[in-house]
């Protein structure tokens, strides 16, 4: 084992926090050596986006994010903007298009990502070692930081944890972050899947499961988080990105509204179908908006059940446009870390710099990325976290 071997910095985790901030350190002339566990840098980007990476958001502001200090990212990303990462992308001749609401996309490959940020760090001397899992990390006698790996001991005078959270571990997620957070004294927000499917179980598992595949548009609510988007019926419950979305914001126990209609107002829509075909049935009805089978699940669990729509009087009415436009949903559980694309709560945002991402009260010691408090919607905007978190502390470590 190579030990007492010394750099400037040394940044733990090749993902796309971690090899952005090494770039970012290394062309400022800093020694940068990146530690990544895994075989590969660069897992997660290369997997995201449906292997064309939604690498950010043109909206992207602060109040796509979730944490603890809703305050705490306004800093960094205000310095480093999603045109500022774009230019970036531009730069290395990397096409990419606008799939949905300001979502970019490559147009060929997420593998574009990771070669363009490892241009970048090869371009500022930045060493990079692979499959070498962190053990500790500890502050000798002598000052700076140990960083001992399964082969190596390094020492620098500034260490940066950019090694994610908890979300898929096939792809080498681990709860090292957090360890060393624990380890120097950092209080750590308790952590869960976010951005995840929902799940039921028992009979509702069997319904759900007899419309696997079916999609439709819906607006869903649950606590301070309403979203318009997709909805899609699996074996085991909901999916999709309206139900990823929500469920950032779903605790055990909760309930989600689903509004059917998206928004439009149902009443208006039920009027005018009892107009021109009164002896419809509910269940023909939404037909005509909705796929067959679909139609016919929610007619059979809606007050008054697959009634014609004559027969309609104003309680039913009443109670079958409360339904649609806010049918309950009390999921079991969610899918976990096993599918979820995030991992809600990490490091607590008040024991570091929101313009450094330094821990306040640990010279040179940083915390970057997911690994930290800070959560963002689907969409690009935990990249562009990942993008604007990494230059700060780049900046200056």
């Amino acid at each position: 084992m190579n030990v007492n071997r010394s750099t400037d910095v040394i940044v733990l985790g090749g993902g796309a926090a971690g090899l952005m901030c090494a770039a970012v350190a290394g062309a400022r002339g800093r020694r940068v050596v990146v530690i990544e566990g895994s075989k590969r840098c660069g897992k997660k980007i290369l997997m995201s986006g449906g292997g064309r990476c939604n690498f950010t958001n043109l909206y992207s502001g602060p109040e796509n994010f979730l944490s603890a200090n809703p305050h705490f990212c306004k800093s960094a990303l205000a310095r480093y903007t999603p045109a500022d990462f774009i230019a970036l992308v531009e730069a290395h001749g990397i096409a990419y298009h606008e799939k949905e609401r300001g979502q970019l996309f490559c147009d060929e490959s997420s593998k574009q990502i990771v070669a363009m940020l490892l241009d970048e760090c090869a371009s500022a001397g930045v060493e990079i070692r692979v499959n070498e899992p962190i053990e500790r990390v500890t502050r000798p006698a002598q000052g700076g930081f140990e960083v001992t790996t399964s082969a190596v001991t390094l020492h620098a005078e500034s260490v940066v944890v950019a090694t994610g959270g908890l979300s898929i571990p096939k792809m080498g997620a681990s709860d090292i972050g957090y360890r060393i957070a624990r380890d120097f004294g950092l209080p750590v927000h308790a952590t869960r899947a976010g951005l995840v499917p929902f799940t039921v179980d028992g009979s509702a598992r069997s319904a759900f499961a007899e419309l696997s595949g079916i999609g439709t548009t819906v607006e869903a609510a649950c606590n301070d988080g309403m979203f318009e988007a997709g909805l899609l019926f699996t074996h085991r419950g909901l999916s999709g990105p309206a139900m990823l979305q929500v469920s950032s914001y779903w605790q055990p126990g909760d309930t989600v509204a689903i509004d059917w209609f998206a928004g439009e107002p149902v009443g208006g829509w039920l009027d005018g179908e009892r107009a021109a075909r009164p002896n419809a049935r509910l269940a023909s009805a939404l037909a005509k908006r909705f796929p067959r089978r679909l139609a016919n699940w929610l007619a059979e669990r809606c007050t008054p059940g697959n009634a014609r729509l004559k027969q309609l009087d104003e309680a039913k009415t009443s109670a079958l446009v409360g339904e649609l436009s806010a049918w309950p949903f009390t999921p079991d559980a969610t899918e976990g870390y096993r599918t979820a694309e995030v991992t809600l709560g990490g490091v607590d945002t008040n024991v570091l710099s929101s313009a450094t991402l330094a821990v306040k009260n640990v010279d040179g010691l940083y915390f970057i990325g997911e690994v930290v408090d800070v959560t963002g919607h689907l969409g690009g905007h935990n990249f562009q976290w990942a993008w604007a978190s990494a230059k700060a502390a780049g900046e200056v470590v």
